[in-house]
């Protein structure tokens, strides 16, 4: 059986495995190419954040999927900036001299703060990562079900997310499966064309 809980810096054990899960997910991704101390560090800054956060999916004891989130998400990077830069530029310098241009998108990240600032309240989806073995089996349904549950649309108007827009139908449809709609498409610094999507609670 399935279980989907929120965890918070008490759980920190979890943070290894949920880095370790984004690198088999995601293999050829920017942020797995940084290495796994860089994403222990980042996903430990969901923990430490107090309105961001982690919610899990555990089989027999075995991580099989997570969702970070944040209700602040201009803040969080800039939080992750202020309490972590050192650590962070310590984690990538061996990405960084293998790959010179990873300079470049690695302080494009670190602006991030500014480019998410929105005029309404919203949560943001900012990573959703499911055992590739386990993905037909509604794991990442649950967990964005257990986010929907958890926000409070009063107060939050929408849940935001970006993905690839090429070569990621599978996604794209799982998210359209998940009553997100595609709220506009843009082309990033390098060239990447992403789709912006949203979840808002009917009747709302």
């Amino acid at each position: 059986m399935v279980s989907i809980k929120e965890i918070n810096y008490t759980n920190r054990d979890y943070i290894k495995p949920i880095a370790e899960l984004h690198m088999r997910a995601f293999p050829t991704f920017f942020l797995t190419q940084l290495g796994l101390s860089f994403l222990k560090t980042l996903y430990a800054g969901y923990l430490e954040d107090e309105d961001s956060g982690i919610i899990i999916a555990v089989e027999k004891g075995k991580l099989i999927g997570f969702i970070a989130y944040s209700k602040d998400y201009p803040q969080f990077y800039k939080g992750l900036i202020r309490h972590h830069l050192f650590r962070f530029g310590v984690c990538s310098i061996g990405a960084v001299i293998c790959h010179p241009s990873f300079i470049k998108r690695l302080l494009g990240a670190f602006k991030k703060s500014d480019s998410v600032v929105k005029e309404e309240k919203y949560v943001e989806l900012a990573s959703i990562c499911v055992n590739p073995g386990t993905e037909s089996r509604g794991v990442g349904t649950s967990l964005i079900d257990y986010l929907k549950r958890k926000v409070d649309f009063n107060e939050y108007s929408y849940i935001n997310l970006e993905t690839d827009a090429e070569g990621n139908d599978g996604v794209n449809k799982f998210y359209l499966k998940n009553e997100f709609r595609l709220t506009r498409q843009f082309i990033t610094a390098e060239g990447r064309r992403m789709n912006e999507y949203r979840y808002k609670k009917e009747g709302l």
